[in-house]
């Protein structure tokens, strides 16, 4: 099956869509954990941020102006939003397909961390 962000990049696995370019490509979070919850993945597979050189660093700057095309979109670009990477295992990464987090639609966030 292979990855599963490609294969939802591709149309084989079903998504919600929100934005899409000749780059990136923007869906809703299946387990959203805010009132906007989407996730902008890169339509080039790159495993994590240990894959970036210097000849594809293009792609966190396509990567960042799709988050930013989606927080217009959900409309939570005036009052701000969360923007997360999960890197490697310890960092919480369990998509081995980099993409970033939009997360927004609350008065606050709430910390960074929970203890």
């Amino acid at each position: 099956m292979g990855c599963l962000f490609c294969n939802i990049i591709e149309g084989k696995i079903p998504s919600k869509k929100i934005f899409e370019n000749d780059r990136v490509f923007a869906f809703e979070d299946i387990n959203p954990q805010a009132p906007v919850h989407a996730l902008v993945v890169h339509k080039t597979h790159t495993k994590n941020l240990d894959e970036l050189t210097p000849e594809n660093s293009h792609i966190m700057g396509d990567l960042f102006m799709g988050v930013k095309e989606v927080a217009r979109i959900r409309g939570i670009d005036a009052a701000g939003y969360r923007v997360i990477i999960n890197n490697g295992t310890a960092g919480g990464q369990v998509i081995w397909h980099l993409h970033v987090h939009v997360m927004g639609g609350k008065p606050a966030m709430g910390p960074m961390i929970i203890p």
